[in-house]
């Protein structure tokens, strides 16, 4: 059977695709990124697993599509003015994470034994985090828009900057440690580079609106250009030695211009993930198993390193600037493990003859490691938070930042109501209080949301209901009412419920006053009450109710009674 397999590409691919896809599920069901899974897959269809893959040839060939359209992807997103709205502190935040870790990650691993270039090469790559997988992580918990979730977006931008040039780098270095390579060849590179750079402002000037804008009534026909732009950059970036890498991201920024590029991202994200598989597999398959066994300690120990020193190092960096110590934490996890760019970019090293394959082993058991602990360290941070707060003091700031403050004019005056949300149902329930004269102080964790708010004159401050300092700080003391619009759909499957949370923190802490909590779909309300909150809001039922008693008429005094439907009209609907 397996004589049969190996003998045709086709068999083999398909098998492939059969064990990515049952480890893949395996993976899913422990919650881990699918980065994880499809390198277990290289290793399990490789020569130390299964020896499968015979005609390396076609994953190789899809493996460097996968990588070229990554860039590409990347480079979509570099737009201008992306890059100029980063705030300061997701700039300092990045630049800062990368220095310190690329600096410290340099001595331990001098410390392990590792040769200097090993060295700096390792340092570098553990200063990448993965923008997919926080991304995903993030936005599984709902939590993109808020402070810490934006912070973290911001400095996975500048780190994604810092990861391109670090290949332009490389890109060079591979030219001139070429045998024979001389200053020819290096100029020649250089104005290869200059002269597709240029081609590419040209490109934006002149043709990327116009003829994206044709494209674009073809949905199809969009995508297609695009995978093409991709390819045919970085054929020209790897013919003229500035590498496939450059080339493909040459041709995202191309197209970052456009009004089309989140429809272009968007529809090629599965794509990007389906040709990484072969790049994963492909890496997954050059590892030895015996190298990796003798990696085990140095991977311990710049793992233990990536897990805790990078976070602290965000924690440090945040709170020298005014944010506060869970702010920090929390922006902090999100780069505690290496990305795929960290493995693209010791590849890259190893073919130029810079690492050995031992190193590139390390780094790859360093990625699992991280990103698999990392995964449940960021789902499970609200719960982490508490067991960690004491050690993180002496990193936050007395005078905190205004946007973190809970000590401000609208949270130290009197309020009747605090209202957690400032949703689109909590935003109604604030309108309609303030429309009666019933004073309210509005809170929620995306500072958009406050801002709006704010602007409007009304009290308003950034929080997040799952912080129990936060909580304690509100003035409860004159609050009647503390109601959450934060509902059942809002909680993941592995987080604490964070409305008996607050019922629990209000109540501890001596508010006497009513709360109120919202209920999407009416499952937990017994839960709820028993925690003791004294009103289940149900934004659906609630309405429901009082539609039927508009239709009705019971709300103009107006009893209506509604006859029954005929027998013969009740079985005509039933057929």
């Amino acid at each position: 059977m397996m004589e049969l397999v190996t003998g045709s590409v086709f068999y083999e691919l398909a098998l492939l695709l059969a064990v990515a896809a049952g480890i893949g599920l395996v993976g899913h069901a422990l919650r881990q990124p699918l980065i994880v899974s499809f390198i277990i897959v290289g290793i399990v269809v490789g020569p130390a697993g299964l020896d499968v893959i015979q005609s390396s040839e076609p994953v190789e060939m899809l493996a460097q599509l996968g990588i070229a359209l990554l860039l590409f992807l990347v480079g979509i997103k570099l737009d201008v003015k992306l890059v100029q709205s980063l705030g300061l502190v997701s700039l300092m935040t990045g630049l800062g994470q990368v220095a310190f870790t690329s600096i410290i990650g340099y001595f331990i691993c001098l410390a392990l034994g590792l040769d200097p270039l090993t060295s700096l090469y390792v340092a570098v790559a553990l200063t990448f985090s993965s923008t997919i997988i926080i991304v995903k992580l993030l936005s599984d918990k709902r939590e993109i828009d808020s402070l810490h979730g934006r912070i973290a977006l911001g400095f996975l931008i500048v780190q994604d900057i810092v990861v391109v040039l670090a290949m332009i780098v490389l890109s060079a270095l591979g030219v001139g440690g070429q045998d024979g390579a001389g200053a020819q060849e290096i100029v020649t590179v250089l104005v290869a580079g200059i002269g597709m750079v240029a081609l590419v402002a040209v490109f934006i000037r002149f043709i990327a609106n116009p003829l994206t804008g044709m494209l674009a009534s073809s949905p199809e026909l969009l995508i297609t250009f695009s995978i093409a732009m991709a390819a045919m950059f970085a054929a020209i970036g790897d013919i003229f030695g500035v590498g496939k890498e450059l080339g493909g991201l040459l041709a995202g920024v191309a197209l970052a211009s456009t009004p089309y590029r989140e429809a272009i991202s968007a529809r090629l994200a599965p794509l990007r993930d389906f040709l990484l598989l072969f790049f994963f597999v492909a890496l997954g398959a050059q590892l030895d198993l015996s190298l990796i066994g003798q990696n085990i300690p140095a991977a311990a120990v710049l793992s233990a390193f990536v897990l805790i020193g990078n976070p602290l190092i965000v924690v440090v960096i945040m709170g020298v600037m005014g944010y506060r110590r869970r702010t920090g934490f929390l922006a902090g996890l999100t780069v505690a493990q290496i990305s795929e760019f960290s493995l693209i970019f010791m590849a890259m090293g190893l073919a130029i003859g810079h690492v050995s394959e031992q190193a590139l082993g390390l780094v790859t058991l360093v990625g699992l490691i991280t990103i698999g602990a990392s995964t449940y360290m960021i789902t499970y941070s609200h719960r982490l938070y508490p067991l960690v707060e004491p050690l993180l003091a002496p990193f936050e700031r007395r005078n905190i930042r205004p946007a973190e403050s809970q000590d401000g004019e609208a949270a130290q005056a009197r309020h009747d109501i605090i209202l957690f949300g400032l949703g689109r149902y909590g935003g109604a329930i604030a309108q309609r209080l303030l429309s009666r004269g019933i004073s309210t102080l509005g809170t929620d964790f995306n500072p958009a949301a406050v801002r709006l708010w704010r602007e409007k004159g009304l009290d308003a401050i950034y929080g997040d209901l799952t912080d129990q300092e936060f909580i304690t700080h509100l003035p409860l003391s004159g609050a009647k009412w503390v109601i959450s619009t934060a509902s059942d759909r809002d909680i993941g499957i592995m987080a604490e419920d964070s409305r008996i949370a607050m019922i629990r923190t209000l109540r501890k802490h001596g508010y006497t006053g009513r709360i109120a909590v919202t209920s999407q779909r009416g499952a937990h309300i017994d839960e709820l009450k028993a925690a003791g909150a004294d009103l289940v809001l149900q934004p659906f039922q609630d309405a429901a109710d009082q539609a039927v008693d508009f239709i009705t008429g019971r709300e103009r005094g107006e009893p209506v009674r509604l006859e029954p439907v005929p027998e013969d009209d009740q079985r005509e609907i039933a057929e």
